[in-house]
């Protein structure tokens, strides 16, 4: 009711004319006259409520956009350049895309493989990887033994992440150790890396990061100045990444 409300007083300050001078020097009319005024109006224009609609959903969208640029601006730094990451592609490559998963998301397993087709075909493309769970236990499970595996042999994580995202099944502490396995590592030192608390730390930075940009599901996306919510495929992502590549400050 309260939306609908501030929906119509938004339609009628978008389409009515403005009173003249003289009517808002004259007696205020009763609230019950303004409601009859409004209602009758209304059912005359429905149409104007739709506008409204739309006027207000494009307001929320420009803010919450403003809020995530201005966001982007106080985290870059440790966005783009934590310690508390994983690197795949070009170190020095000249534009970066920043991907926020989850082992159990399954939008992201098809999504992994719009990031090797980008990263085969860009050699002058750096990802950054940040283990988001938000899918549970599993998920949180998963994330930990992962942080480990890059802590122990950063080498390897990227064939532990394709056998992991690409396995069936639920996510979790004993099948992220099998893929780290599979993946030719050492489980007893994973086992112990998952003990150092930067492992805590990691995920905390992640969630942190996550909440600062308004991401509330995976996988998300972070390109330049853009961020991308949800699985957008590959021709959107090398748009973006085109667009990241020839951005100078006048056009950005």
């Amino acid at each position: 009711m309260k939306k609908l409300l501030q929906t119509a007083t938004l339609a009628l300050a978008v389409t009515l004319p403005a009173l003249p001078a003289p009517a808002l020097a004259e007696e205020p009319l009763a609230r019950t006259d303004v409601e009859t005024i409004v209602r009758e109006y209304l059912l005359a224009n429905p149409e104007v409520i739709r506008d409204a609609i739309k006027e207000l959903e494009r307001r929320e969208v420009a803010a919450a956009n403003k809020a995530r640029a201005d966001a982007l601006n106080t985290v870059s730094d440790v966005l783009f350049n934590s310690t508390r990451q994983v690197e795949i592609g070009n170190p020095d490559g000249d534009v970066t895309l920043v991907e926020f998963f989850d082992y159990n998301c399954g939008y992201c397993k098809r999504a992994m493989d719009d990031m090797l087709r980008l990263l085969d075909e860009d050699k002058n493309l750096r990802i950054v990887l940040k283990e988001f769970p938000v899918l549970g236990q599993g998920s949180v499970e998963a994330a930990q033994v992962a942080i480990a595996v890059a802590a122990v042999d950063s080498s390897k994580y990227l064939d532990f992440h394709k056998v992991l995202m690409g396995g069936r099944g639920q996510a979790n502490r004993a099948r992220a150790l099998d893929a780290a396995k599979k993946a030719g590592l050492d489980i007893a030192k994973v086992e112990a890396a998952m003990n150092n608390k930067e492992v805590g730390a990691t995920v905390e930075e992640v969630y942190m990061l996550a909440n600062r940009l308004g991401l509330t599901g995976t996988p998300s996306y972070v390109v330049g100045k853009d961020v991308i919510m949800g699985a957008v495929g590959y021709d959107e992502l090398k748009e973006k990444i085109s667009a990241a590549r020839n951005c100078d400050e006048s056009t950005c």
